[in-house]
């Protein structure tokens, strides 16, 4: 059994209101090192709520998440920003790029804010994570100078630019064809087997879930399932 590096125990997520909407509800979840992670369910079911709380974006309404072992339920907002920067990478349907800046500045950002490296360290490792996703012909190219495919494996390559052991992805080939949507798995199912990384992905596509090692399926803000298989051979990875 690998060791647990991200954990939900007893996580509940209330929208409070008029009518309090139940997001998801007493989520025991452990996922370990190498791993790779369907989360799938129903529009509506709570997939990326649950996301979202392991990634620290959202906080628990109750019960708590461990990141490496460390509880944060009583992180301030700047303990789970660092605890973010450090541990977890970022991969939404939408690149979120910025698009004044160049895909080098781009994949920069997140050593700029996590502050370790020079910024000639920063440029040199940002410039290698592109040209190994196959982007170093454009390394000074804009957002709106690059295809859908092109623009979300710059946002790989910025999921990956302080080497986080856990990578988060909230349907990472959602607004793509299918070529660049397997391009975009492979690169995923390269992060566990080839690089030893966690990944997480949140999707609808159930070709791209059954390629996965683990799907955990959702429903009504619950698990339902959390079944091991062995990736299907042979097929596609699909967008929307």
């Amino acid at each position: 059994m690998s060791r647990t590096i991200i954990e939900a125990r007893k996580a509940t997520r209330i929208l409070e209101g008029i009518v309090p909407v139940t997001l998801v509800a007493d989520i025991d979840l452990a996922i370990g090192e190498r791993e790779f992670v369907a989360i799938t369910g129903p529009s509506g079911s709570g997939k990326s709520s649950l996301l979202y709380l392991l990634g620290l974006l959202d906080v628990p309404t109750s019960g708590a998440v461990l990141v490496e072992g460390r509880d944060t339920t009583d992180f301030d907002d700047t303990e789970r920003a660092a605890a973010r920067l450090a541990t977890l990478g970022f991969i939404f349907q939408f690149h979120f790029l910025l698009p004044e800046f160049t895909t080098t500045q781009n994949v920069m950002l997140p050593m700029r804010a996590l502050g370790k490296l020079s910024m000639r360290e920063m440029k040199e490792r940002a410039e290698g994570l592109l040209a190994s996703l196959g982007l170093g012909d454009h390394l000074a190219k804009r957002p709106d100078q690059l295809s859908g495919g092109q623009r979300q494996r710059v946002a790989v390559a910025r999921a990956l630019a302080n080497d986080p052991p856990v990578i988060l992805a909230d349907e990472p080939t959602g607004s793509l064809d299918s070529k660049s949507s397997e391009q975009v798995f492979q690169i995923l199912r390269d992060l566990v087997d080839r690089d030893g990384r966690t990944v997480v992905a949140v999707t609808h596509a159930m070709e791209l879930a059954d390629r996965m090692d683990r799907r955990v399926h959702l429903v009504d803000g619950r698990i339902v399932s959390d079944v091991r298989q062995a990736p299907a051979a042979g097929v596609p990875a699909t967008g929307a």
